[in-house]
């Protein structure tokens, strides 16, 4: 069954306002594909365009192959699982994931052939009796997504469905969802705010922002390799340290501090360098190594990993990641330093300065740690 999404050229307004702007994108058959971005950046839009609940006032939509940008709903061969999980409290488990079929006129032995196969999938066999008031809300979810699974889609919209749920549940859906993807194969769309869902779930991530599509690719590929600042910056918790740098041709110069550096031949052609470092990436410098002089503010346990909240003396935050065992008091002054094969940069507009061989292919060591 062909399932992949294409958009082109989409665009959406509401009267003057335009939410969405001429998105190109395709989705291919089988793919989990998550929009992620802030709230107000279109995301939620973009998948009711898809699904038929909003008209699109501009390009096209095509699933599987077919046009179906002025289609209905029911006849684009996709199923949708809402936030609010949207069960009717008067029925049994077993009709609430009947009911579309029910209302399409299905015979009796297939819709219960098809609800026992769905409760199967989803370990919902010993509940098909019972009433919503009688379950969880991770139950009540796997509710709402068996009611999709029973129309057998091309493809799958998920519109924020783990959002109501507690931490804990969230990550036993999230498994269960990705369990779900991996058993069926079916073309999946996932919308979210939460990078989380995005990094552990998606094949590929769209990241939008004000209705644009700032940059697509797969999770490690946004986490490495950003486009722009805004990339960086929402992908990853924590996120990306992003300094002002000076260039010299064998120094950056950071917060007036003077770190020897090769470099690259692009980053001389801009008078504005700012420099993007992933936490894990920064570490203590060894005794007598160069590095940046850091004062902690505050030192965050998580079991396996400690994260470091510290200032440069211009004020600039700094997050460091370390060992479970780093604990440096508060208040207390250190030195970091990092690998300039980690280093990212980016010009004054917040784009990515590239070197034909990587902006650090030929960078030196910062310092003999």
């Amino acid at each position: 069954m062909t399932s992949g999404v294409a958009l082109n050229g989409v665009s959406k307004s509401f009267g003057a306002v335009d939410v969405i702007h001429d998105i190109d994108l395709t989705i291919a058959s089988g793919e989990f594909v998550v929009f992620v971005g802030p709230s107000g950046c279109g995301k939620s839009t973009l998948l009711r365009l898809i699904a038929g609940l909003e008209e699109t006032s501009r390009g096209e939509i095509l699933i599987g192959g077919r046009d179906v940008t002025d289609a209905d709903p029911s006849d684009r061969g996709i199923a949708m699982v809402f936030q609010s999980y949207a069960l009717y409290p008067h029925m049994t488990v077993a009709q609430n994931m009947g009911f579309g079929l029910r209302m399409a006129h299905r015979p009796k032995e297939q819709v219960a052939e098809m609800v026992q196969h769905a409760a199967e999938i989803l370990h919902l066999t010993p509940l098909l009796d019972r009433r919503p008031g009688q379950l969880s809300g991770g139950q009540r979810q796997r509710v709402a997504i068996g009611r999709a699974i029973v129309r057998n889609p091309k493809v799958f919209l998920f519109d924020e469905p783990l959002s109501n749920l507690d931490a804990e549940l969230r990550v036993d859906m999230r498994i269960e969802i990705a369990k779900l993807h991996k058993q069926l194969g079916n073309t999946m769309i996932y919308v979210t705010h939460d990078q989380t869902e995005a990094m552990t779930l998606a094949d590929k991530i769209v990241v939008l922002r004000a209705g644009r599509i700032e940059q697509i690719g797969s999770p490690f590929e946004l986490y490495n390799d950003p486009d722009n600042l805004f990339v960086a910056g929402f992908i990853g918790s924590p996120k990306m340290n992003i300094l002002p740098v000076g260039v010299e041709p064998h120094a950056l110069v950071i917060d007036g501090q003077r770190l020897p550096f090769e470099a690259p031949i692009a980053l001389a052609t801009h008078a504005t360098v700012q420099l993007g470092i992933r936490p894990e990436h920064l570490r203590l410098c060894d005794e007598g190594g160069q590095g940046l002089h850091l004062d902690v503010d505050f030192t965050e346990f998580l079991g396996g990993v400690t994260y470091l909240y510290g200032h440069l003396a211009s004020g600039l935050p700094v997050v460091v990641q370390g060992a479970s065992g780093l604990a440096p008091r508060l208040g207390q002054s250190i030195r970091v330093t990092f690998d300039p094969a980690h280093a990212r940069f980016f010009d004054a507009d917040g784009q990515r300065i590239r070197d034909n061989k990587d902006e650090v292919a030929a960078a030196q060591a910062i310092s003999k740690r």
